[in-house]
């Protein structure tokens, strides 16, 4: 199980940098080259952010991206939610042969617990909180 799929991580590595620049507005190729991610994937990841409105998108000859917001307000569980969706632990793996009161399945009840607790820490990690520039 994947926490954190690569969209997710190409995100949390544009938008810290960005957070740490001081150009105010800062080209895809300056990202590709700097953070070593492909430029066509960064690309398409910095558009789906902008969509989102996390990011500015600045078009011409100086044009690239800027936060929309303040990177303490963007958090890592947002852009896990963008990329790969709610974070769901479990889908029922017994299924309806074994378990046909999910209710009172001890294992769910378990799991829904620590997705809590997961949730509830990944709420606290903003990426300016991740910066190293703090």
């Amino acid at each position: 199980m994947k926490l954190i799929n690569k969209d997710t991580d190409y995100a949390m590595q544009a938008i810290i940098y960005m957070a740490e620049s001081k150009e105010g507005v800062v080209s895809v190729s300056e990202m590709s080259e700097k953070l070593e991610i492909p430029k066509h994937f960064l690309r398409k990841i910095l558009q789906i952010l902008h969509k989102k409105k996390v990011l500015k998108a600045y078009e011409g000859r100086n044009g690239g991206f800027s936060l929309a917001i303040p990177a303490d307000k963007i958090l890592l569980l947002d852009l896990i939610k963008i990329f790969q969706g709610p974070i769901n632990l479990i889908e029922c793996i017994f299924k309806k042969k074994i378990c046909p009161d999910i209710r009172h399945c001890i294992l769910k009840k378990k799991i829904d617990y620590l997705q809590g607790v997961i949730s509830s820490e990944l709420k606290s990690l903003s990426m300016a909180s991740l910066s190293y520039r703090r």
